[in-house]
């Protein structure tokens, strides 16, 4: 017989219920399905999460985490200023197309009012580094000169992942709308490209 691998077992699990929650939703995931995909049983899923809400809470600071993670691997203060905000731009656009998942299960989560994702306290402690080197890189930019003054670090990553995430969260509205395939190789790197102008152009002395 097999010995049992409990850390397997719990990736397998988080992994499944990735993929359900982020295709169907927090309402419309079942416990069920997940641990079918996951090969284990329901008894195992609740022992290791004890709910289904612990379970998908679970997911929301995994999500987070893997970006986060991913995003202190740029190493920003070793880049000049402008080449730092370019790579973050670039970073978080390629993240967001690379991981669909991620924005489907933000836009869940926002449909509940982030009311799961208020009780992590991991979540909001993961986004101070991120929030701190943006600000330094502001402010190494600022004393060169090559950066305005006064810039929100905070604003700044908002408006970051919002001209990324609002064009991949609507690509298929949009596409719809201008009559063009927003999805493409050439539209996303097109789109890439206006995003990092738009940054740079706002953070210009």
């Amino acid at each position: 017989m097999a010995k049992r691998n409990p850390a397997q077992t719990r990736q397998h699990i988080l992994e499944a219920a990735l993929g359900e929650f982020a295709a169907r939703g927090f309402d419309g995931a079942r416990v069920d399905t997940i641990a079918e995909k996951a090969g284990a049983n329901k008894r195992m899923l609740y022992h290791y999460f004890g709910n289904k809400d612990e379970l998908y809470l679970a997911i929301l600071e995994r999500t987070y985490e893997h970006i986060r993670s991913h995003e202190r691997d740029l190493d920003l203060e070793a880049m000049s200023p402008p080449e730092a905000m370019g790579e973050l731009v670039r970073f978080t656009f390629g993240y967001f197309v690379a991981h669909p998942e991620f924005i489907r299960i933000l836009n869940n989560e926002n449909l509940y009012e982030a009311q799961h994702l208020n009780r992590s306290t991991r979540i909001k402690d993961m986004h101070s580094p991120l929030v701190e080197e943006v600000r330094n890189t502001l402010a190494r930019g600022a004393e060169q000169g090559v950066f305005r003054h006064g810039v929100d670090p905070v604003q700044l990553y908002i408006t970051i992942a919002g001209l990324s995430y609002f064009y991949l969260s609507n690509a298929a509205t949009l596409g719809a709308i201008f009559d063009r395939d927003l999805r493409t190789r050439e539209a996303l790197a097109s789109r890439l490209e206006h995003v990092v102008d738009v940054v740079l152009g706002y953070l210009r002395p």
